[in-house]
């Protein structure tokens, strides 16, 4: 891994170089084990400690296929997936990864004792397999988390809905949370050089979802002067809909927790903010019964913030705790597009609100590669910022994990891999001077 590393250091080395580079048998990886699934029976979800499932490992180099590229990770990020995957819920990924394993004699590789974690990276690409073109040995990319098969014809007209559609490093294995990643080339985009490895890594399972799910026609189609009712405004998916939001022309109402979160939304550029602690909102009057009463306070204080109108677009990602309150406040013909569900799947809302005013409820999931490719590129041009707060090494992924787990953080939570420091890999320093008050907010605050 040391001549992998000082390759990637070094101005010199070509495409050729790298090429040439012997891989090591083995490299270091973020895992949790087939054989421990059942550790946290019987405790509550907040109970469960990612400290203690997830382990670094040392683990054999895969294989590399078709249409795929192994890829030198110099930094990555922790996103929900991955607290998902290391407290085994809602299901154990194991079951991801032998279903996957069945498709072909290929994707057996995936389905093993361990699963290799991970939705993001920044890096380097070492190989490449038989069919590859567009992509180099040496060149420094980002990759997005969607994986796809595309022998249906189903995924041709939006690849988001390709029958063995999986989010790579959830449901495959060999994902971004080590040292070397396996990927298909199809995932790779080029890394926005004005940012360090683990700027370029934090935004891309969430800036990619954030942009199908507002700014998309696949999801809620914003345009400029919407209202658009942000939950979690400062957190990992939160804080790209709040920028694409302002962006975009729209007007972003900002939902956040305390008071530090609403400073980071104002320093974004956000007006209208509710701090729904300071305010009280309890849209549960016990786990059964929501409180419509709770509903219509809110709705009334969104109009103070909009000036009397209501909201176009609700942005919703808590799922259970505030669907209810989503769906009441949305404006007669106007949008709700939910994806995730963090504090509950099953959701409850009155659907009198929606049949009767015409509201659309649109499920959006990650994005495909033309929408992650675009919201990628609006970070290399400086329109759209990374929301990284603090870094961890490999090591410490367990600790990341349980930060984002009990809402710890601020935006992104990012994980050196083998960057041996922070701040590496800045090749555009004039842009980045030009924005790096906006790409440090998140570390300001």
């Amino acid at each position: 891994m040391k001549e992998i590393l000082d390759a990637i250091q070094s101005p010199d080395t070509t495409s050729a170089d790298f090429a040439a580079l012997p891989l090591p048998e083995s490299y270091r990886a973020v895992t949790v084990h087939k054989d421990e699934t059942e550790m946290f029976t019987g405790l509550t979800t907040r109970e469960k400690d990612p400290r203690k499932s997830l382990h670094v490992d040392d683990v054999p180099l895969p294989e590399l296929g078709p249409g795929e590229a192994l890829v030198a990770v110099m930094a990555s990020s922790v996103n929900y997936n991955s607290v998902w995957t290391s407290i085994f819920e809602p299901v154990s990924t194991f079951s991801f990864l032998e279903r996957y394993g069945k498709l072909s004699e290929l994707t057996k590789r995936h389905d093993l004792p361990y699963h290799i974690i991970g939705s993001d990276l920044a890096g380097v690409v070492l190989r490449t397999g038989p069919g590859v073109n567009a992509w180099r040995p040496g060149d420094e990319v980002v990759a997005h988390c969607l994986s796809v098969e595309l022998e249906s014809s189903d995924g041709h007209n939006d690849t988001m809905l390709d029958p063995e559609q999986r989010i790579w490093g959830f449901e495959t294995n060999f994902g971004g949370l080590a040292e070397i990643a396996l990927v298909k080339s199809n995932q790779l985009m080029p890394k926005p050089d004005h940012l360090s490895w683990e700027e370029a890594a934090a935004p891309g399972l969430v800036n990619s979802t954030a942009y199908r799910q507002l700014v998309s026609r696949n999801g809620a189609g914003m345009k400029q002067g919407d209202n658009v009712l942000i939950w979690g405004a400062s957190g990992g998916l939160g804080s790209y809909a709040t920028q694409f939001a302002l962006a975009g022309g729209a007007n972003p109402i900002c939902v956040v927790s305390s008071e530090q979160k609403a400073d980071i939304c104002r320093a974004m550029g956000a007006e209208a903010i509710i701090d729904r602690n300071a305010e009280g909102y309890k849209f549960w009057k016990d786990e059964q019964t929501q409180d419509p009463k709770e509903w219509k306070r809110f709705g009334k204080r969104i109009r103070e913030l909009t000036g009397g109108e209501d909201i176009d677009i609700v942005f919703e990602h808590p799922g259970r705790e505030t669907f209810g309150a989503s769906v009441y406040v949305t404006r007669k013909g106007g949008t709700i597009t939910t994806c995730a569900s963090t504090s509950g799947y099953m959701h409850e809302y009155d659907n009198r609100y929606l049949w009767m005013s015409l509201k659309r409820i649109i499920g959006s999931h990650f994005a495909n590669y033309r929408e992650a490719w675009e919201a990628n590129r609006l970070i290399a041009k400086g329109k759209i910022h990374p929301t990284l707060s603090k870094v961890y090494s490999l090591e410490d992924t367990g600790q990341a994990a349980y930060d984002v787990h009990r809402n710890l953080h601020q935006g992104k939570v990012g994980v050196l891999c083998l960057a041996p420091e922070e701040g590496m890999g800045v090749k555009n320093q004039e842009l980045r001077d030009k924005h790096i008050d906006a790409i440090n907010r998140f570390r300001n605050v």
